[in-house]
């Protein structure tokens, strides 16, 4: 397969990956620049590494050096994350040209599949997770867990205890919970956020 044939292949698929999948159910407008940046970088420095003959570990060495420093200079989210690696993957495989012909298209497409479905709303749409301050400080997990089923009126699956101050009289806890009722609010599966003051 040709390389401008690749290249039009990643940049259609990077296109939809952050303009029809992340933008649309995350709305982060900041990391737009970061995985469209990062997929056409990736895609010129492997081109440019496969025609210059360069060895597999510079590649996967370059591609682990890429991914430290981004990662460590902004806080993301699991989900995001995933899209950075996606945007990664795309890049390599758009700047590399491999046998059979058809093998980097399908792996592409694989790809935006996986995250299309992973990363659906409606994919475990009642499940939550957040971190939230209470008014009270709980030394007693079973009744912080049914004091949290009170308030979030969901099932509690998983808690993590952060800090309990008894001189504040305050807990601070990230609880993963089920919504009872089944109400989605935000369209994300998964979104991470914080809550304060929940009242006894």
């Amino acid at each position: 397969m040709s390389t401008s044939l690749l290249f039009a292949i990643d940049l259609a698929a990077i296109s939809l990956l952050t303009f029809g999948l992340y933008f649309p159910r995350h709305r982060r407008k900041d990391l737009l620049v970061a995985f469209l940046g990062v997929n056409v970088g990736v895609l010129a420095v492997a081109n440019a590494l496969a025609s210059a003959e360069a060895s597999a570990g510079l590649g996967l060495g370059l591609f682990g050096v890429l991914s430290i420093i981004r990662l460590r200079s902004n806080e993301l989210d699991q989900n995001e994350v995933a899209y950075y690696f996606a945007s990664l993957s795309l890049g390599l495989l758009g700047g590399i040209s491999v046998e059979p012909v058809w093998l980097s298209p399908v792996c592409m497409a694989a790809i935006l599949g996986v995250v299309f479905i992973a990363d659906h709303p409606r994919l475990f749409a009642n499940y939550r997770r957040q971190n939230i301050v209470l008014d009270r400080a709980f030394t007693n997990e079973a009744a912080l867990i049914a004091h949290l089923e009170s308030e979030l009126d969901a099932i509690v699956h998983d808690i993590k205890v952060r800090k309990v101050d008894l001189v504040q009289d305050t807990t601070v806890v990230e609880v993963r919970y089920e919504l009872v009722r089944g109400l989605v609010l935000d369209g994300s599966h998964e979104a991470l956020t914080s809550a304060s003051g929940v009242n006894q």
